[in-house]
């Protein structure tokens, strides 16, 4: 199926003078996406580690590029829009705070009472109204003023806290950005992902279970000769099991990590030497061709061949792919994020995002930046002015964060 001028819809209509002939509806929009200061900011912020941990692991750009690099080839060789996955890909997690899901967790807990706080929510925010490119006649503003088609697939989750087809504490809009939400959903069926933002997903969950495995291997944090330890791997299928494939049985989770072990990607030792590093990037080279081809044979045994696109098909991932993932996130749970010294960080993380927001409202029209400053005037009440703040922290780096709180509140923990 063709995209329709309804996908190509942009929700402020824009001057087609402005259009370039040789560049495409959705290629423009990730034109403005890699332009945009929340895509910069991202550079700042937590993915694994924190943001300059070391000058190895990721930070949630280099993660963001690494997911649009995977969904574009994927979703390409399914027939989707390779501009338009890669703009999902690109937009997936603009709505960090700093310190990654720790300071979301905090932020949440911050707005318990004003609809919450939600990292895909976020990012429908900030591409619809916090970051500027385009505003309504009557000033509002719009955001990036990305294509429906964009929009969609950069949700991941197609509904408002508490509508999910599944429990679940995950949602992709707040209330007040309804208006928006029902713009970019009209025609789709409520809850259903359209197949680019499955695409997208995968694409994330395939990056970051593979390469948060990299990243716990080459900055030390655990040695590759524990995943062939049944005893140090006893706990790892335990925390798969409870957290990332509570629907799959122990026993396939097991299986799982042989599967992947038999594979022969996975080095026996590191020890930080070239040649070890160059296993080490080859292992993620394999163990995402795999799970990336598992997906894409398993789709097209459902849906056959020709191009697949928004609401014609949905991705297929195999319950044995699903479970060799699930290992992988549960082995960077176990032995990076989970730590003792790594909860001891986050806790004085939370601490400092609560302290922030208390500064902030002490004195918001000294310390908000300008634009935040201007929606907290316009705000109409204590629920909408404290929304407002959190948009400030959340757009916050993990170093401007630490710098900030230093001069308002005082010193703090190296690295919180």
């Amino acid at each position: 199926m063709a995209y329709t001028e309804f996908d190509r819809e942009r929700w402020v209509a824009e001057d087609p003078a402005q259009k370039r002939a040789d560049r495409d509806d959705f290629a423009r929009d990730r034109a403005r996406l890699v332009h945009s200061a929340a895509l910069r900011r991202l550079a700042g912020k937590t993915q694994i580690l924190g943001a300059g941990h070391d000058d190895f692991v990721r930070n949630r750009l280099t993660h963001s590029l690494e997911v649009a690099q995977i969904g574009r080839e994927f979703g390409a060789a399914l027939g989707c829009d390779a501009d338009l996955v890669d703009t999902a890909c690109l937009a997936h997690d603009l709505g960090h705070p700093p310190f990654g899901h720790n300071g979301e967790m905090e932020l949440d807990r911050i707005c318990a009472d004003i609809g919450g706080f939600e990292g895909n929510a976020q990012t429908l925010r900030l591409l619809t109204r916090l970051e500027p490119k385009r505003c309504h006649a009557d000033g509002r503003p719009a955001g990036l003023n990305l294509t429906r088609a964009s929009l969609d697939a950069a949700t991941k989750y197609p509904w408002v806290r508490g509508d999910g087809p599944v429990p679940t504490r995950k949602f992709g809009a707040y209330e007040d950005d309804l208006p928006v939400f029902e713009w970019l959903r009209a025609d789709a069926e409520p809850g259903v992902r359209c197949f680019e933002a499955e695409v997208m997903d995968w694409s994330d969950d395939v990056a970051y279970s593979v390469h948060d495995l990299e990243d716990a291997i080459a900055s030390d944090w655990m040695d590759p000769r524990a995943l062939r330890s049944r005893t140090e791997m006893r706990s790892v299928l335990e925390v798969a099991a409870a957290t990332y494939a509570p629907d799959q049985d122990p026993a396939a989770l097991a299986a799982a990590l042989e599967r992947i072990l038999a594979t022969g990607a996975i080095p026996a030792r590191f020890d930080g030497s070239r040649n070890d590093l160059a296993a080490l990037k080859d292992m993620t080279s394999r163990i995402i061709g795999r799970f990336v081809l598992a997906v894409e044979l398993a789709t097209r045994e459902r849906h056959g061949p020709g191009p697949l696109s928004r609401y014609e098909a949905d991705l297929v991932v195999p319950d044995e792919t699903r479970a060799e993932c699930a290992v992988l996130k549960a082995v960077a749970n176990q032995f990076v994020v989970t730590t003792q010294d790594q909860m001891a960080l986050k806790e004085r993380q939370r601490h400092l995002l609560g302290d922030l927001v208390d500064a902030y409202a002490a004195e918001p029209d000294l310390r908000l930046d300008t634009p935040f400053r201007s929606d907290y005037r316009a705000a109409d009440d204590d629920a909408a002015r404290r929304r407002v703040i959190v948009d400030q922290v959340a757009s916050l780096t993990d170093g401007r964060a630490l710098l900030l709180h230093s001069l308002w509140v005082g010193p703090t923990a190296e690295g919180a």
